[in-house]
């Protein structure tokens, strides 16, 4: 419904105090509710204020210790007190620009001694200060701040942007160790992998190697078993001849082979067979020479 007066009387809404006067001096408050003037003794309804919480936002631009220019952005709650009413009508002209102007003078007055990271950290101390002396100010003129907020810290938009590229760097750089320790990571199981890979070929050539000496030996002594009059030397080159075929066979089956040039023929398979023979009755003399 909202405050209603006229000459004669006057009703004041809740969260409302009106102010009374008598012949142009502050005589009382008048609560909420109905109230009746004589106009005769010279009494009237002066003003109504609000007991409500107000707020008001203000915007500061100032230079902090390592002189980067910042714009904040403060929130004030204030509301008049009931019982000092005529203190906040009588006194102040204009409440918001006075608060304002305190704002102004106390921001200005700490941010200077910080640098950019720690006002960022210590913001709620800066609000703390402007809240302390608003209330030793303010309370004097019927006002009480009920609270007040760092809304916002703005800085130059080159420093924004420097700020963002030094994060991307560092994030970056930190993204670079990771990729390199994982890239270590992969080279050393590639590594070992592969040692292991080529122990197992090792092993497994060993053991190839060792099943066909095994077979030779045993179809030798089975030859020679069965066929009466022959030497080990003979099955040996009769074996050797069948591999050699075996092999030239190999060759010829082989989709991707290239061309190769073999000598051909049973001089050359002897030749073949008395070089290998030799080899290994000179590696047997030398593993003699040494264990002497």
């Amino acid at each position: 419904m909202g405050n209603a007066y006229c000459i004669f009387c006057g009703c004041i809404e809740q969260a409302s105090v009106g102010v009374v006067e008598k012949w142009g001096r502050f005589d009382r408050l008048a609560e909420p509710g109905l109230h009746f003037f004589n106009p005769l003794a010279g009494e009237c309804l002066s003003g109504i204020l609000s007991t409500r919480i107000c707020s008001l936002d203000v915007k500061i631009e100032t230079k902090t210790k390592d002189n980067v220019f910042v714009q904040m952005l403060c929130s004030i709650q204030y509301r008049v007190i009931r019982e000092n009413a005529d203190d906040a009508f009588y006194e102040l002209q204009n409440p918001r620009e006075q608060i304002q102007a305190y704002v102004f003078d106390v921001v200005r007055a700490h941010v200077p001694k910080l640098n950019l990271d720690e006002l960022f950290e210590q913001k709620d101390e800066v609000a703390k200060a402007v809240l302390e002396e608003l209330e030793k100010v303010m309370g004097a003129y019927g006002y009480n701040i009920e609270h007040i907020l760092m809304v916002d810290i703005i800085p130059d938009s080159s420093v924004r942007k420097a700020m963002n590229e030094i994060n991307a760097a560092q994030r970056m750089q930190l993204a670079s160790v990771y990729k390199g320790e994982a890239e270590k990571i992969l080279q050393v199981k590639k590594a070992e992998a592969e040692a292991e890979a080529k122990y197992l070929g090792g092993v497994g050539v060993a053991r190839q190697r060792q099943a066909i000496t095994d077979g030779l030996r045993e179809n030798i002594l089975n030859f020679s078993h069965k066929v009466e009059g022959t030497s080990a030397k003979e099955v040996m080159d009769l074996i050797m001849i069948t591999q050699y075929f075996d092999t030239i066979k190999e060759l010829g089956n082989s989709s991707k082979n290239t061309t190769v040039f073999l000598p051909h023929g049973p001089g050359h398979v002897r030749d073949i067979g008395q070089q290998i023979r030799n080899g290994m009755m000179e590696a047997a003399s030398a593993q003699h020479v040494n264990t002497e």
